[in-house]
């Protein structure tokens, strides 16, 4: 197994992308190397996602590409890791024989016993889900990213059992990791030079542990680095907790952006969906956020052609979106998951071309409101961080505000990683164009907050 070179494909969240850096650690352990591409690996690795079909729809594109290449090469490994795992393995094992090992999203420890398997020309599996697992003294190794911001996952599965969410089937119950290794791990990136970290969870604001909850897990992680940004995903309306949102208005690294997933605007659909909050519940807490937090920037999910929903069902949705006027939005049409309520318990009987138009509607006057919204930033000034260069111009840089947003402006001086205010002067619906004015940092730029005990 030394010197085997493994390539890693991921799709799907983010918490995906943070499980192949798990995977990295792990197999880096065991003296493997990474490389770049599929056709230069021994063993290659795709890590899956079964939250809608269009992703699982990639994924059985890709690894009949990479039979392909199996069939053309000796001693060429392939596994499927994560979500897709334990739904699909015995079609892509048996019935399809796309594979060679298929590994849960608890099971990652146990990659080099399975890889032994596969040597020893057997098919290896192990999708067992744990109740205990979260990876915490595994350091996590990231080969690719811009090496400015980074995700840190603080906890695994989840117990909401949502009606169309495969998430508690393919990622098991909910449990956290300990809070002083999410804090050594936002310690050691800002060793490193990170400067934005995202910590993740199905449902951040369940995250618990004997002696903090996700607001104190918050407070912590803010001391460590002044100069290090922190945002989180995804918090659940159910029970968003007040005392975060204060924290968040009074540290100036904690990012003014929440993502606060809506789903839908009708309480009839709402309440099949088994989300537990009401159409007025969701709106109380939105204006609660943006009383607490001045200029908060706020994004959502939001799934069209639920089971059953009728015309005035989804009106409602618009209404509701055009009411909070989200900064942005992650807009799908329902697809029927197997194992979850929506698909033991209803028929999904919206017409594929009832769900496309009312997408499109959705999608229309969302890119429509993110316009207005961005138009408004004209003349304003932002502290952005520099993430890297424009994707359509080497001699442009790109980076976020505080509030999630994209600003591309000139190169000039500055490098990847730097604060750097920036006064906004055009912008489309999904990107805002400025002029840099000078390299700042957090402290200058908001004031010096003491963040010591």
């Amino acid at each position: 197994m030394k010197n085997k070179r493994f390539y890693i494909e991921t799709y799907g969240c983010q918490m995906n992308f943070a499980d192949s850096e798990i995977v990295n650690s792990i197999l880096l352990e065991e003296g493997m190397k990474p490389v770049g591409d599929a056709e230069s690996a021994d063993v290659i690795f795709i890590n899956t996602c079964s939250i809608r079909e269009n992703a699982e729809t990639k994924v059985w594109n890709r690894l009949r590409e990479f039979r392909s290449l199996k069939n053309s090469r000796d001693n060429l490994t392939v596994g499927v890791l994560g979500c897709m795992a334990e739904r699909i393995r015995d079609q892509i094992i048996e019935q399809e024989q796309l594979v060679d090992m298929v590994v849960g999203p608890d099971a990652y420890r146990d990659i080099p016993r399975l890889l032994q398997e596969v040597d020893d020309g057997r098919k290896a599996v192990n999708v067992l889900l744990s109740l205990e697992e979260t990876y915490a003294d595994i350091t996590p190794v990231r080969t690719s990213g811009n090496g400015v911001t980074a995700f840190i996952s603080i906890m695994r599965g989840c117990d909401n059992m949502c009606s169309f969410c495969v998430v508690p089937f393919t990622r098991g119950r909910e449990r956290s990791r300990p809070m002083e290794s999410i804090l050594n791990e936002l310690r050691q990136l800002s060793d490193q030079g990170y400067r934005e970290v995202t910590l993740l969870g199905q449902n951040v604001n369940s995250y618990k542990t004997e002696n903090a909850d996700f607001t104190t897990l918050m407070d912590h992680a803010s001391r460590i680095d002044p100069e290090m940004r922190l945002r989180f995903s995804s918090p659940h309306p159910k029970d968003f907790p007040e005392d975060l949102l204060h924290l968040i208005n009074e540290r100036p690294n904690l990012c003014n952006y929440i993502h606060i997933p809506a789903q839908s605007g009708n309480d009839d659909v709402l309440e099949r969906m088994k989300r537990p909050y009401t159409r007025q519940e969701y709106f109380d807490l939105i204006d609660k956020m943006r009383e607490i937090i001045p200029g908060l920037a706020l994004s959502t999910d939001i799934i069209t052609g639920f089971c059953g929903e009728t015309e005035e069902e989804h009106n409602d949705t618009l209404s509701l979106m055009a009411r909070v006027q989200y900064d942005l939005a992650y807009m799908f049409s329902y697809s029927e998951r197997e194992r979850t309520l929506a698909h033991r318990k209803f028929e999904d009987d919206v017409p594929e071309k009832i769900k496309k138009r009312r997408l499109t509607e959705i999608i229309n006057q969302q890119m429509e409101i993110q316009e207005e919204l961005n138009r408004k930033e004209i003349g304003r000034e932002h502290l952005v961080l520099v993430e890297g260069t424009s994707k359509r111009s080497d001699d442009q840089l790109c980076g976020r505000t505080d509030t999630n947003k994209m600003v591309v402006f000139d190169r000039e001086d500055y490098q990847k990683g730097d604060y750097v205010v920036v006064q906004i002067h055009d912008c489309t619906s999904a990107t805002l164009k400025g002029k840099a004015l000078r390299k700042s940092s957090t402290r200058e730029y908001y004031g010096d907050t003491v963040l010591s005990h």
